[in-house]
């Protein structure tokens, strides 16, 4: 069995927003005291829509970094790398192109509506295309067992998982698989031997996915079991052939509840965004400028929190009792507009305190995160290269 793995990536956008960290990046500083995780900068992904227009993929990918120390993510917990510096992602996106049906990346829900949204690009290009199959090479070079994704990216793990199915199933088949096998699950002796064969009918007849968490679990537990024969096993179990690249899961995260200046979701596509490490000049600025009920005319105009998006904001900043101070007041006309702000720019720049504190260590020495890229990526290559050599090996393409 591989190690559990986590693995998760953001196209590089230049500096980050605060829907980014309560959607994403707070989630990665939880995850890192759970799993071992990997992060990185999808900057070939940045490609895929920025192909005519790359010169500032390095610079934003350098500003993402820093963010992402500054949220709270911890290079001796987490390994942080650049994608185009792990050359084997390319390799294996290859690869997989190779026998990857057309019409599978076709599928991809996002692929017709991000030609809708970005109807302006011309995105008639194999990478645009391909983008999916990159994605899930990003995953499998690193055989990462857990991908958190929200519900929207759901299909891209799924994906993923029949690819590597269709992988191991082509090229795990090694000579006198069938019989390797069968010789394995003898080995087991006769009571486990009896339990996997249960397991895998009742997966293979029935569809039983938690036959397979049961058996695998059961190998778990078979620490002399060799590496070989537990491959062997599970490829017999899932009615593949030996694993080579691992099906991924992956871990449901909420979309983020962040709005923005003006109540809708926050997204630099709207230009309603306050950034990670934005002045307090400027935070509070544009709290004092949001648009707020229009029933209040004047200062003595009741209003509707409901319909006001300093409240959403008051949503994910204040306590109990600040909100109900905000409804009595806002109601009964007894507080202003810019009283019912203050609250919420505190909140902002309480939260963003340390983070303008950890990201000036590394604006003040820009060498820290070279330093820190290259211990991820070295890191990172090792993972990779050991995947690449099965997957060569197993594709016939090892030429020793």
């Amino acid at each position: 069995m591989y190690a559990e793995r986590v693995l998760s990536g953001m196209r590089p956008t230049g500096s980050l927003h605060l829907g980014h960290y309560h959607g994403v990046l707070q989630n990665w500083v939880k995850l890192q005291h759970d799993y071992p995780c990997l992060f990185f900068v999808a900057d070939w992904h940045a490609l895929t829509t920025q192909y005519d227009s790359p010169q500032g993929i390095e610079q934003a990918s350098m500003d993402m970094l820093v963010d992402w120390l500054a949220a709270g993510v911890d290079p001796k917990q987490a390994t942080l790398f650049i994608q185009s510096k792990v050359p084997e992602h390319a390799e294996l996106h290859l690869l997989l192109s190779m026998m990857t049906p057309l019409g599978w990346l076709e599928r991809v829900p996002t692929y017709k509506d991000q030609q809708e949204k970005l109807a302006n690009k011309d995105l008639s290009t194999y990478g645009f295309l391909g983008y999916p199959l990159l994605m899930s090479a990003d995953i499998l070079i690193y055989r990462a067992d857990k991908v958190p994704v929200g519900e929207d990216q759901i299909p891209h793990v799924e994906f993923t998982r029949e690819l590597a199915r269709r992988f191991n199933h082509m090229y795990g088949r090694e000579p006198g698989f069938e019989e390797k096998a069968l010789q394995a699950v003898k080995n087991l002796g006769g009571k486990k031997a009896r339990f996997f064969e249960e397991m895998r009918v009742r997966f293979q007849q029935n569809g039983d996915r938690e036959a397979v968490e049961q058996a695998k679990a059961m190998l778990a537990e078979l620490p002399h079991l060799s590496l070989a024969d537990r491959e062997r096993l599970l490829g017999h179990l899932e009615g593949t052939g030996k694993m080579i690249l691992v099906e991924p899961g992956y871990l449901l995260t909420e979309a983020s509840k962040m709005p923005g200046l003006d109540g809708q979701k926050m997204s630099k596509s709207y230009n309603n965004t306050i950034t990670l490490r934005e002045s307090e000049e400027s935070v509070a600025k544009k709290i004092k400028s949001m648009p707020t009920d229009p029933a209040r005319m004047r200062r003595t105009d009741p209003g509707d929190p409901a319909k006001c998006p300093v409240w959403q904001l008051h949503l994910v900043y204040s306590d109990d009792a600040c909100k109900e101070w905000v409804q009595q007041g806002c109601k009964s006309a007894g507080i202003g507009c810019i009283e019912c702000k203050q609250p919420v720019i505190a909140g902002i720049l309480k939260e963003q305190a340390p983070m303008r504190e950890r990201a000036q260590v590394y604006l003040d020495n820009p060498a820290l995160v070279k330093d820190i890229v290259a211990d991820g990526c070295e890191k990172a290559r090792e993972y990779a290269r050991e995947t690449m050599r099965d997957v060569r090996a197993s594709m016939g393409l090892e030429y020793r």
